[in-house]
């Protein structure tokens, strides 16, 4: 009986209007006083209840002496209560929105593996146009079948993958120094942004037991999200071409893109380029 009465708190009635109306569905017609014994609740707040549960329609009072009481049957008091929910859900949907200019997404800090597993798995599975990702294999395995059906529902999958990256299926370019980013990082990126609306960015820690150190951001700000997916696209943009000007991008920059490293970040600079 307790999950009942919780379940009916869930829908708007108090513990007493719960108690009572169960205790009436138990034998009914009854009076005030065998519903107070019946739902173990003082008598005085018994009949309090009975005249609120009339008001609203969930008990009917009957003209004896004493007044007996009978409950409304339940599949009539769920309908009733479905209707209500429902015109409630259908007004709040439309008119939530209209409140939204002032709104600002937060951006949510995402702790642990599993947590992060679960996050990017429902970020795959929102997704309905496309999935801008940079990711390492080793995590790619992990998501590999949500993202395989993302694929096969015509979502366009485009991955920056990282160490020996292979993917039977979407747009893949091959980032060259996988190894050498998660040893300066202690971790491996995870970076994502789906249809625009949706985005990781985040490290998962190279130390199995690391909890601290792997953590991610996910927003639905669509400002951070467009940052996210540019970075993304730039990341794309620059692997394709040092894939196709290989010779001549050594002979600017030189080995490891040294020259341009010196240039952007100083010749004393401990930051790797990523």
């Amino acid at each position: 009986m307790a999950d009942l009465v919780e379940k009916l708190k869930e829908i708007g009635f108090n513990t007493y209007e719960a108690k009572v109306y169960i205790a009436l569905l138990k034998k009914y017609p009854a009076t005030g006083y065998e519903v107070s014994k019946l739902a173990n609740i003082p008598q005085s707040r018994t009949y309090d209840t009975l005249k609120v549960l009339e008001e609203k329609k969930v008990v009917v009072s009957a003209n004896t002496k004493p007044v007996t009481y009978t409950p409304i049957r339940p599949k009539q008091l769920t309908s009733s209560y479905m209707k209500k929910i429902n015109s409630t859900i259908n007004y709040l949907d439309k008119h939530l929105p209209e409140v939204k200019d002032n709104y600002n997404e937060p951006i949510i800090t995402v702790n642990g593996k599993q947590n992060i597993q679960d996050k990017v798995i429902e970020v795959i599975q929102n997704a309905k146009r496309e999935i801008y990702m940079e990711i390492w294999s080793q995590d790619f395995k992990i998501f590999e079948k949500e993202l395989l059906n993302a694929y096969n529902r015509n979502v366009e999958i485009r991955i920056v993958g990282y160490d020996n990256f292979n993917s039977r299926f979407g747009l893949v370019f091959e980032h060259a120094f996988g190894r050498d980013i998660e040893l300066s990082l202690g971790g491996r990126m995870i970076i994502i942004a789906a249809d625009d609306s949706e985005g990781i960015v985040g490290k998962i820690s190279s130390l199995k037991n690391d909890i601290s150190d792997t953590n991610i951001i996910w927003t639905k700000n669509k400002g951070i999200v467009f940052i996210i997916k540019e970075f993304i696209v730039h990341d794309m943009y620059l692997i394709d071409v040092e894939e196709n000007l290989v010779e001549q991008m050594k002979y600017i920059y030189g080995k490891g893109f040294k020259r341009l490293k010196d240039k952007v970040l100083g010749s004393n600079a401990t930051y790797m380029i990523h």
